[in-house]
């Protein structure tokens, strides 16, 4: 497990991607002496930190406070970033690409270790569906541009087939879930926890998680304006970040009680995905740029992005 972090200005603007196209990006904040960290959040480990409170105390002594907006999923925060909506938040691998190529003002503030078992396709259980071969030609849903679209681009391959094969559904989380409930869609691809509460309250069936697929690392993104002119409360919010890490990993019955009440999940529902979450947080490093790479390369290749992006030549970060 990581220790807190100590991050420098310098560090975070490394992790910087796609500069030039966020060279001409606008200046939004200035630095005053009561600030406004807002923070967009999935269900997830952010909902800790926020029902608890510790970001706000950890920073009061800096003048700032903290608004919270919830979202279902991670395009739609990086659309909320790119307008000046957010400054930080949380989200998978695979929308902050699509931002970046769209010239999203987008440094990566941090990542997790990588958290395969955590999103996964599904079938109803009495489906006939029982491999990923057997989803060609099948209806599949999935939210556009998040971290299980590239899932699926991998599991798929991984299997002899290409994503060409499958009939792509893109729903948003419940909409994806109605459908399902109805039989509308064949496969659902998902992640936690919805993943897990389609699992319990629908008894849907696992049929392959990303596991030996892809890392499904997530990342803490902000604007590259708001890293250059407040990196002090940064270097707190990805250090309360770890903090929860931390603990979830040494008490999840707790961490699971917790959620349940701040999601209102049932008490199933969280212990399944608290249970098998991978923990810990870092600084993006060039490894996990070259991560990154990829799944930009994998979307230009398929069209799915309208041009090449190089995110390694960012400058890796460290903890030294």
């Amino acid at each position: 497990m990581n220790s807190p972090l100590k991050i420098s200005r310098r560090q975070l603007l490394a992790a910087t991607a796609g500069t030039a196209a966020l060279a001409g990006a606008p200046a939004v904040w200035s630095q005053k002496k009561d600030r406004v960290l807002r923070v967009g959040n999935q269900k997830g480990w952010l909902s800790l930190l926020k029902g608890r409170g510790t970001l706000e105390k950890r920073l009061a002594p800096l003048g700032v406070q903290v608004a919270w907006t919830e979202f279902n999923a991670g395009p739609v925060q990086l659309e909320a970033l790119n307008v000046g909506s957010i400054d930080f938040g949380d989200v998978g691998e695979a929308p902050p690409i699509f931002a970046q190529a769209a010239g999203a003002p987008l440094v990566y503030a941090g990542a997790t270790v990588p958290r395969p078992a955590l999103e996964a396709v599904i079938v109803p259980k009495t489906s006939a569906l029982r491999s990923v071969a057997d989803l060609k030609g099948k209806r599949v849903a999935l939210n556009k541009g998040s971290n299980v679209h590239y899932f699926l681009v991998k599991l798929l391959q991984k299997h002899g087939l290409q994503y060409a094969d499958v009939q792509p559904v893109f729903l948003a989380p419940a909409d994806a879930r109605a459908a399902f409930e109805r039989g509308a869609i064949d496969a659902w691809v998902i992640w936690d926890p919805f993943l897990a509460a389609a699992q319990k309250t629908l008894d849907a069936r696992l049929l392959a998680d990303a596991t030996g697929v892809v890392n499904n690392r997530a990342f803490y993104f902000t604007s590259r304006d708001f890293a250059t002119r407040n990196a002090d409360v940064l270097k707190i919010a990805i250090e309360e970040v770890n903090a929860v890490d931390a603990w979830v990993e040494k008490n999840k019955p707790a961490a699971a009680g917790e959620l349940s009440s701040l999601l209102g999940l049932e008490r199933s529902v969280t212990e399944l995905f608290v249970g098998r979450a991978s923990y810990g947080t870092a600084v993006v490093t060039r490894q996990i740029l070259a991560e990154q790479q990829q799944i930009a390369d994998t979307f230009f290749d398929l069209k799915l992005i309208p041009k090449k992006i190089n995110l390694l030549h960012a400058a890796p970060v460290d903890l030294a």
